[in-house]
């Protein structure tokens, strides 16, 4: 069975889980969020999908993101400007991301030394991390007038 067909059958077997009907609609937010990188707002996937002619409400999209980000298909990453953006998290490995404060893009980057420091300080106190989200905010770098 190909990769993405052992997928869909975890979805189907999430969402049957959830009491919910493996739809077209559903289908067709799981599979732009696994062949498209990025960092979706609900708004965005809205558009994108009914631009190839496929209606998806709102509330479906809500539902399915849902259970996309509890079954572990999709990260949600929320930012200070409070709204939600997703990413597939199927296939992308661990990163973290830097938020221009200016023009809001998302870079993704992931750094030894960081992942080492953070383990380090956990075990010091007692534990072991399972899960982090590591955003810095930043703006670029003002450059200084020649004299």
């Amino acid at each position: 069975m190909s990769n993405i067909k052992i997928h869909i059958e975890k979805f189907k077997l999430a969402l049957k889980k959830e009491g919910l009907k493996f739809t077209e609609q559903r289908f067709q937010l799981f599979k732009f969020l696994y062949k498209n990188d990025g960092h979706y707002e609900c708004e965005d996937l809205i558009k994108r999908i009914n631009k190839k002619n496929q209606k998806l409400s709102r509330a479906t999209i809500y539902r399915t993101l849902d259970i996309l980000v509890k079954y572990g298909f999709v990260r949600k990453i929320v930012l200070d400007d409070g709204i939600a953006r997703y990413e597939n998290q199927i296939l992308s490995k661990h990163h973290d991301h830097m938020i221009c404060i200016e023009s809001g893009e998302i870079i993704e980057f992931y750094n030894d030394k960081i992942e080492k420091i953070q383990d380090e300080i956990a075990e010091k106190h007692g534990y072991v991390i399972v899960k982090h989200v590591h955003q810095l905010f930043v703006k670029p770098k003002v450059k200084k007038s020649e004299s």
